[in-house]
Formats: C-alpha cells, sequence, structure tokens
C-alpha cells in the first residue's frame, strides 16, 4: 500500500521539497523550544523573588499564570518537535520498506526465471544424452559430446548465476526483515511517547482546573 502511495506522481513533486520543509519547520519548533526555555527561566526567577518579597496577590497570581503559559509552551514545542522527528523517521522508514519490497519481488522473479531456464538446459541435456545412448554412430557421438559439453558449461554457468541470484534475494530478505523491527519497534517508542504527552497533557488540565478554582 505505501509503494502505491509513494509512486503517486504528486508525492514525487512534493519530494523535492520534503527536506526544505522539513528543515525550516525543525528550525521553527527549536526556536519555539529555546523562547520557551527562556520564558520558562525568567518567570520561575521572578516567581521566587516575588514570593520571597511577599507582594499582592494580584501581581503573584499574574506571574503564576505567566509561568504556567510558558511551560505549557514548553511542553507543546518539546514534544512537538521530538514527534516531527519521529514522523520524519517513519517516512523514511517506510520508504526504505517499499523499496525493499519491490526488490524482493524483483528478486523473487529472477530466480524463478533462472531456475525454470536451468530445468529446461537439463532436460535437454538429458534428451540427448538418450539420444546418443540409442545412436551408435562415432561421429555423431563426438558432435553430441561436444554439445554436451557446451550444455553443461551452460547449466554450470545458470547454476552460479542461480546461487548469485539466491544469495541477493537472501540479503534483500534479511534487509525487510530488519527494517520491519526497526520501524516497529518505533511504533512502540511512539505509542509510548504519546501515552506520556496523553499524561502530561491531564497534569496541564488538571493544573488549569485548579488555577479556575
Amino acid at each position: 500500500r505505501w509503494q502505491k502511495i509513494f509512486m503517486i506522481p504528486l508525492w514525487s513533486k512534493m519530494a523535492v521539497f520534503w527536506n526544505k520543509m522539513f528543515l525550516t519547520i525543525i528550525v521553527l519548533l527549536i526556536v519555539l523550544f529555546l523562547d520557551a526555555v527562556r520564558e520558562v527561566r525568567k518567570y520561575s526567577a521572578v516567581h521566587v523573588n516575588e514570593r520571597a518579597a511577599n507582594v499582592n496577590t494580584n501581581a503573584f497570581d499574574h506571574i503564576q499564570m505567566k509561568l504556567f503559559r510558558s511551560q505549557r509552551n514548553l511542553y507543546l514545542s518539546g514534544f512537538s518537535l521530538f514527534l516531527w522527528l519521529v514522523l520524519r523517521r517513519t517516512v523514511t522508514l517506510l520508504t526504505q520498506l517499499a523499496k525493499g519490497m519491490a526488490s524482493h519481488a524483483a528478486l523473487e522473479t529472477q530466480v524463478n526465471d533462472a531456475t525454470e531456464a536451468a530445468k529446461k538446459y537439463m532436460a535437454e541435456n538429458e534428451r540427448l544424452q538418450e539420444a546418443l545412448s540409442e545412436k551408435g554412430s562415432s561421429k555423431k557421438e563426438e558432435s553430441a559430446e561436444g554439445t554436451n559439453e557446451k550444455l553443461k558449461k551452460e547449466v554450470e554457468h545458470l547454476k552460479a548465476e542461480l546461487q548469485k541470484t539466491s544469495n541477493a534475494l537472501h540479503k534483500a530478505n534479511n534487509e525487510v526483515t530488519a527494517v520491519k523491527n526497526q520501524s516497529e519497534g518505533l511504533k512502540r517508542e511512539y505509542d509510548r511517547l504519546m501515552k506520556e504527552y496523553e499524561r502530561l497533557q491531564d497534569n496541564l488540565n488538571e493544573a488549569e482546573d485548579k488555577k479556575d478554582l
């Protein structure tokens, strides 16, 4: 399914600008994250100083509200930055998996063709040997032996090609399996991070409810 999606012409056109868009969004998220860190440090220091100075309640609540908003922005920008990187990695793995599956199918076709050709030449070789055993002519035997030697060389060449193709297919299978395992691990890590994000969001909502009360 992903291979069909990646073969869409629109996706190919978008892929040209994908790296530029990714870098642009990464820079934007990093700037937002650093600004949130600065705001948290700023209002945390002010919060401690105002609390120690025992200022009026309205000013203290205003500083506390600013601190809460900066912390919220820090969580949102941090998780957005991390999830954007996870999304980029997921797309990369899906692309590699689609290419590996296509290469795997091509190698299987090549192996099947080589096997059928080898069987064909072996059958032809057996037929010529039977013809040689039936005919007693020495001249024909010499000619047939030359043909037989040629066929044997061709069969050996096809066997070598078949072995080479089988090795390539085995390597492609290992690569596809590795990409699948990596993709599953990434999916589990993504699910865990989403649960952690939901937990932090619930904590923020509880803090907002307490603030409203």
